[in-house]
């Protein structure tokens, strides 16, 4: 992906928020010899310097893991359309303005390990459990759901590099970033507010 400097992340406490915060995105294997990747959407957990995950023992990216195991997770979010009249401030001409979206987008490329013990997929299972719900109680999943276990594969992902982009109006001074935040903030969608927290943050300098 192609990111221009003003884009660029601040640094690795940004991009780790902004991962955690989804915990969904894109996997994708290249395998070897195919005419195009294989892509999965999955949810997944961001532990340290892996990413894990679980899919069924049928989904075809495992073998495009066993055939290649470099892969990249796809993280992308919180965006807004930013009409071109939002631009425009002071006596500037709003048919003048140019329309663009914010987002934010991270990959995060690395070699995959297949992981098929039971016992090692029910502690990838619990892992993402303690993530996703972790005011739950749950059953041990080895103890409850051994049987199902077989069909599941987990996934470990050692980071090996990170490409971070927020695209949050970097090329703007700070008044045409302001009027735009106000919109954003009026129309008020979840995309919407987002991309307000992050403009805001990224003119604080906060990262």
């Amino acid at each position: 992906m192609y990111i221009a400097e003003v884009d660029s992340g601040f640094g690795e406490d940004e991009w780790r928020e902004f991962v955690t915060s989804q915990g969904f995105g894109h996997l994708v294997a290249a395998g070897r010899g195919r005419a195009v990747p294989v892509v999965v959407p999955t949810q997944f957990v961001l532990d340290g310097d892996e990413v894990i995950l679980h899919l069924v023992g049928r989904n075809p990216i495992l073998e495009a893991i066993e055939e290649q195991p470099r892969v990249l997770m796809s993280v992308a979010g919180d965006w807004a359309f930013i009409p071109s009249a939002w631009k425009a401030i002071g006596d500037e001409d709003p048919l003048l303005g140019i329309p663009t979206t914010y987002y934010a987008a991270v990959q995060l490329e690395g070699g995959a390990t297949v992981v098929s013990d039971p016992g090692e997929v029910a502690a990838i299972l619990h892992r993402q459990l303690a993530a996703t719900q972790p005011e739950l109680e749950i059953a041990d999943p080895l103890d409850a759901h051994e049987a199902q276990l077989r069909t599941i594969r987990g996934v470990r992902i050692a980071i090996a590099q990170v490409r971070a982009k927020f695209k949050y109006g970097g090329n703007l001074d700070v008044e045409h970033r302001e009027a735009v935040i106000a919109e954003l903030e009026r129309r008020g969608r979840p995309g919407d507010l987002a991309a307000a927290r992050h403009t805001r943050r990224r003119i604080d300098g906060s990262g």
